[in-house]
């Protein structure tokens, strides 16, 4: 998926690199813990989403000159209770990010998911509309 907007690319890319600043983009984080004040490979934390959502979360590559992260991350908790260990590895996804210039100015942003399909699927429109966010 890919989606463009007038924000520059530095300031794109920023928004992802500060993981606190996630919740200001992406309306389904509600908040993100970590110890990092920025990504890095094997930054760890938690994104917290609505619902008592919890995805543990690793970012396995970060280059910041190419402005590219992937991460991964696997729900453990749904409505503030444990998930059984199959519904968990099924809504396992692995995130590819890459923020650079638009044609015609302003930042392009791009995001390929890897997972069980139905997950994907589920989770495209909400990307989508925090990718929107990310380069408004």
């Amino acid at each position: 998926m890919a989606v463009a907007g007038p924000a520059d690319p530095a300031t794109a890319w920023e928004r992802y690199a500060d993981p606190a600043l996630w919740p200001t983009w992406s309306p389904q984080i509600r908040a993100v813990r970590t110890a990092s004040s920025r990504l890095a490979t094997g930054t760890t934390g938690t994104v917290l989403g609505w619902g008592g959502l919890e995805l543990p979360f690793v970012v396995e590559a970060v280059d910041e000159g190419a402005r590219t992260w992937v991460w991964r991350v696997r729900p453990v908790r749904a409505l503030h209770a444990p998930l059984p260990d199959a519904l968990s590895a099924l809504g396992s996804l692995r995130l590819r990010h890459a923020v650079g210039p638009a044609d015609g100015g302003g930042a392009l942003t791009t995001l390929e998911v890897a997972g069980a399909v139905p997950v994907v699927l589920a989770y495209a429109p909400a990307a989508r509309w925090a990718l929107r966010r990310l380069v408004s």
